[in-house]
């Protein structure tokens, strides 16, 4: 299969692309080299065309001949500042779009795109029996006073935390948010216009090798693992009692090969993850054990709109794409703890224009 992978030279995009070539696929590679993910001075990987998405006509010469288009390109965080908000939507939103409009022109009818675990905003929550989808926000009183958990309201006791579904709603946090949901309805639009196959990927919490180092925009496994570089121990914040699912890149990788291959039609969403739910501390912990650095310090410290629990059923990617995660959270991320890092390091998100 001829597949156009954008953001190519990516911490995720670069063990994609290994993964397709290892796989016998001839990869047409693609990345605009934003500063924010590969720093100022990075040098365009060999192998890979400098391209903007946005730019229609430069995507009508590279979708030639192609048959699927894996879209990993985006600016990623949560979103620095509101200022970041025109990036968003440009590189995101719009780049997708023109993406979408040059696959019409050349009648590729597949594509897989890289969402997210934030599309769902907070996760899932049970009170007793019932679930509790959308639990009441957390003030600040509460969490000034080191009460992080979400209450019923009912009885005042914690929410236990319960598996999201694909079929929850969608209710972003975050300008990255907004734009991964954003992705994912034009996505789902241009299916049904087209009679084509989408395939969205929503990532859990990735980490692996070559994942780039401490910036606004890293995962916090990078951060903890910048912490230990420079000899501090890493900060955990609230009680570290947040629980996520950390999923390794190789399994983002092998993730993105089985929704390639797949003959699946019209739009489908599906969750990537671990399947094994772990607990920041924990992470912070095992990073540090490996590292051979101090113990994690877990500060109470709270950054306001921070989700407490979000944890996924990776279900029906099993069932749907025979896909289930190789790397356990437990060795994946004590193998982490040494692994390397991107050295660059980003002063801020892109332009817009």
């Amino acid at each position: 299969m001829r597949v156009l992978l954008t953001g190519a030279a990516g911490f995720i995009g670069s063990h994609i692309r290994r993964a397709l070539e290892h796989g016998g696929h001839e990869v047409v590679a693609i990345d605009l080299m934003l500063a924010a993910a590969h720093g100022h001075e990075a040098d365009l990987p060999d192998g890979v065309d400098l391209v903007d998405v946005r730019d229609p006509e430069a995507l009508d010469a590279c979708l030639r001949g192609v048959d699927a288009v894996c879209h990993q390109a985006a600016v990623v965080g949560a979103g620095v500042s509101a200022q970041d908000a025109p990036a968003y939507a440009s590189h995101n939103d719009f780049g997708t779009a023109v993406l979408l409009a040059a696959m019409d022109r050349a009648r590729c009818r597949r594509l897989v795109l890289a969402s997210s675990m934030v599309v769902y905003g907070e996760g899932r929550y049970r009170a007793g029996a019932a679930t509790v989808s959308a639990p009441p926000t957390r003030i600040r009183a509460d969490l000034d006073a080191g009460l992080f958990d979400h209450l019923d309201p009912a009885t005042g006791e914690p929410l236990d935390w319960a598996p999201v579904d694909e079929a929850a709603p969608l209710r972003p946090r975050s300008l990255y948010a907004a734009s991964k949901v954003a992705q994912e309805h034009y996505a789902a639009a241009w299916a049904t216009a087209t009679d084509s196959a989408v395939i969205a990927l929503r990532y859990h919490n990735v980490y692996g090798p070559d994942m780039p180092r401490d910036t606004p925009y890293s995962g916090v496994a990078a951060i903890f693992r910048s912490a230990l570089a420079a000899g501090v121990a890493p900060r955990v914040f609230e009680d570290g009692g947040q629980m996520r699912d950390f999923v390794h890149v190789s399994d983002i990788a092998a993730a993105n090969v089985a929704a390639l291959e797949s003959s699946r039609p019209g739009f489908l969403a599906l969750n990537i993850a671990s399947g094994q739910p772990i607990s920041i501390a924990e992470v912070a912990r095992i990073i540090s054990a490996a590292h051979g650095g101090p113990a994690p310090l877990v500060t109470g410290d709270y950054r306001a709109g921070d989700v407490r629990h979000i944890v996924a059923s990776p279900e029906n990617a099993r069932r749907l794409l025979d896909f289930h995660a190789a790397v356990t959270p437990a060795a994946g991320l004590t193998e982490f703890a040494m692994a390397p890092l991107r050295a660059s390091v980003s002063a801020g998100a892109p332009t817009w224009r």
